[in-house]
């Protein structure tokens, strides 16, 4: 658990974000996560903003062949991806929520 733990010891997913605003600014904002859990990971996620994810993918060297695809939801309605890498020693997970189009979800029942 985190049980005495300071912020110290979250010091490489942060540096990891202060790197990623340096480098890559210009991109769209995600929702960052860090925590005391995973203390190495950092996590940039991007909710119903999937071109969001795919300009993060691209400037972070991901391959496409390396994101994974799944869906969420009351009839799979909502599509998750998912890629994680290793930036400036952080384990970073970058993940997109999205709304699965309605011609996919009809073709799926």
């Amino acid at each position: 658990m985190n049980d005495g733990m300071t912020l110290d010891e979250l010091a490489v997913p942060l540096r990891a974000l202060r790197l990623l605003a340096t480098d890559f600014g210009h991109l769209a904002a995600p929702t960052v996560r860090v925590t005391p859990i995973f203390p190495d990971q950092l996590e940039l996620s991007f909710h119903g903003d999937l071109a969001g994810f795919e300009a993060w993918r691209e400037a972070l060297d991901i391959v496409p062949d390396a994101v994974q695809y799944d869906t969420q939801g009351e009839s799979g309605r909502t599509c998750v991806l998912h890629a994680s890498t290793k930036y400036a020693g952080a384990e970073l997970e970058l993940v997109g929520y999205g709304d699965v189009p309605a011609l996919a979800t009809v073709g799926a029942a």
